[in-house]
């Protein structure tokens, strides 16, 4: 996909069917000519700040149609985004848009006094677009969003012109060091979404082919996920390639029962979710009131980044016989690794996937897992990748290797082959436990853990162990509130996976915490398990 760009993909949709809906919020709606229209007063107003080619123009906002308007208006400018989490404190924002190098923040009104705290340390930010959510007036060095908006005028487009390789910086991580900035190629966004499309854009451009595979207004999305995540926004932005439209919700946690009020409201077709994170809450209020929502209008729930377990799967499919479940393995460096594809007629196992076909799984010495020998390794994607970390070499040439002279993205995530050729995931080896020798992915144990009918959610860390090294501890969030049973906690563990991966400390706590793209916080985790059984000074 050499020369693809979002902008002029998106403005051939809006030629097409200038009447469709793009994007809805509560009661707002936008049809696709005005959201056309919205980003390039959004890409002018950045073009009249003195942005040049490439800057980068921040996105900090929860849900809501400025988010996709905005990144819009920065591509059709020939600038790149830089995602932002909401939840960072000034400290963590400083060092973001720090690194980023940006040169413009849009921002929801509600973050105003925390930007006030920190623009003395950003000098770089040239532009403020105040984004109005009622929580008081646009301050006098931003330019309230609407107003850009809404002004009239020519295309948004720099002297510099439009490119493929034009990029956009996904910022992941935090939990193992500091953020880091993948640099996606707009055109290599645009290959890995186009893949499981039926008609796909060709190779090179060819605006004909936009307008051309359109067979008028397309899905109806909603993006479960914050789209300052992966998932939420690649989701989004593949809805948005077919002419579909996306409904963002109103509230700013997740709530199940505004999200399946949506589905009935506005008739959607597709979701995109954090594994059971969000699908267990989804199915408990279905199961509370089956018959209190009309969800026959959708058609696919899309998940990625955390595992998805077989029996949540099974209880949507109850209560919607016609859903197909997308398990995704995927993340911000690598799109659409595996998938693991659930009907009413076919159930995959809980973190079992299919390798796409450009995935395969590497030992560290470059060499493929055989299957069904029980050897782990790292799964490698080839094809439509990032170019890098941003600013970053080392840690660019250890996630993006060369194997047989073909460059992979390896994120990290380990598996196992079974024999019919299937992966199984493991989890992140940045968490993995080294106890006796033996390797533990948190991941795998937690599932087995939640599997219990007592358990709500589970989290695995480290304790620090003068024998082993280091032992397994479960934090567990129980159904009811009460404290966990260790023993037998322990022993449902052992009656699924070998025994040293079960826990050997159990730890009862309120919430495991998870964050807004149903991840957790393994660093925090491990801090509070050591705190509580005496290891905090190791």
């Amino acid at each position: 996909m050499s020369g693809w760009n979002f902008a002029d993909v998106f403005e051939g949709i809006a030629s097409a069917i200038p009447e469709a809906p793009a994007q809805r919020h509560g009661d707002r709606g936008t049809t696709w000519a005005e959201f056309d229209q919205r980003a390039d007063g959004i890409g002018r107003a950045l073009l009249d700040a003195g942005l040049n080619e490439q800057d980068k123009v921040a996105q900090y906002l929860y849900n809501g149609p400025e988010y996709l308007e905005s990144v819009l208006g920065s591509f059709k400018a020939g600038l790149a985004i830089v995602n932002t989490n909401y939840r960072y404190t000034a400290d963590e924002l400083v060092y973001l848009w720090d690194n980023a190098d940006t040169t413009a923040v849009v921002f929801h009104g509600t973050f105003t006094e925390r930007i006030e705290e920190i623009r003395p340390r950003v000098p770089s930010v040239r532009l403020w677009l105040h984004v109005d959510d009622g929580s008081g007036p646009s301050p006098d060095w931003a330019v309230p969003y609407e107003q850009a908006a809404t002004s009239s005028g020519d295309r948004a487009i720099g002297s510099w012109g439009r490119s493929g390789d034009h990029l956009l910086l996904l910022y992941t991580g935090g939990t193992t060091g500091m953020p880091k900035g993948v640099m996606w190629r707009q055109a290599d966004v645009i290959g890995a979404l186009e893949a499981n499309n039926r008609r796909r854009l060709p190779e090179s451009v060819e605006p004909a082919a936009v307008i051309d595979r359109l067979r008028g207004p397309g899905p109806r999305g909603l993006p479960g996920a914050p789209l300052m995540h992966g998932t939420g926004f690649f989701n989004a932005m593949s809805t948005l390639l077919i002419g579909g439209s996306i409904t963002t919700l109103i509230g700013r946690r997740f709530d199940p029962v505004e999200l399946l009020d949506t589905i009935d409201r506005e008739g959607i077709n597709s979701i995109s979710i954090v594994g059971d994170a969000f699908a267990k809450p989804i199915l408990e209020a279905l199961d509370a009131e089956p018959a209190r929502w009309d969800i026959s209008s959708l058609r696919v729930i899309v998940s990625s980044g955390v595992m998805w377990s077989k029996a949540t799967k099974e209880g949507l499919l109850r209560h919607n016989p016609r859903l197909i479940l997308l398990d995704t393995l995927g993340s911000s460096e690598a799109i659409g690794m595996a998938t693991n594809t659930t009907t009413s007629d076919s159930a995959g196992e809980t973190a079992t996937f299919t390798l796409g076909p450009g995935t395969r799984v590497v030992t560290e010495d470059g060499l493929d897992v055989a299957p069904g020998s029980g050897e782990r390794g790292r799964v490698a994607l080839r094809g439509h990748m990032p170019l890098g970390y941003y600013k970053d070499d080392e840690k660019s040439a250890a996630t993006f290797q060369v194997i047989d002279g073909v460059r992979y993205s390896i994120p990290g995530d380990w598996a196992e082959v079974e024999a019919d050729g299937s992966v199984r995931l493991l989890g992140r080896g940045s968490q993995c436990i080294n106890t006796g020798g033996e390797k533990v992915y948190p991941e795998e144990v937690e599932e087995a853990l939640k599997t219990h009918a007592s358990v709500r959610d589970a989290a695995v860390v480290a304790l620090p162990d003068e024998r082993f090294g280091q032992t397994v501890c479960a934090l567990v969030e129980t159904a009811d509130g009460s404290s966990p049973d260790s023993v037998q906690l322990i022993d449902h563990v052992r009656t699924r996976l070998a025994a040293y991966k079960a826990p050997r400390t159990v730890l009862g706590v309120d919430s495991v915490g998870r964050a807004v793209n149903g991840k957790l916080d393994y660093r925090r985790l491990g801090e509070l398990a050591r705190e509580r059984t005496g290891h905090a000074s190791e």
